[in-house]
């Protein structure tokens, strides 16, 4: 099961619209769309709901990756 993160690379406040758009598969300009007409239209209740999303979605987890150390000779 894919779990959801917010997104650490294609955020514009906290990447929860980034992360909930790389957990579906679509482009974050639709979701984040979506969340402004959505938070017009309820009076405010999307922000609320998306400081909560802030809150409780974890952020995605850091790829490491190996660092090679070249020498000269």
């Amino acid at each position: 099961m894919k779990r959801l993160y917010r997104s650490r690379n294609d955020r514009i406040v906290g990447g929860v619209c980034g992360g909930l758009a790389g957990h579906i598969g679509i482009d974050p300009s639709i979701i984040r769309f979506v969340w402004i007409i959505v938070t017009l239209f309820s009076l405010g209740t999307g922000l609320i709901i998306y400081l909560a999303a802030w809150i409780i979605i974890p952020e995605s987890p850091r790829e490491y990756t190996q660092q090679t150390t070249v020498t000269d000779g």
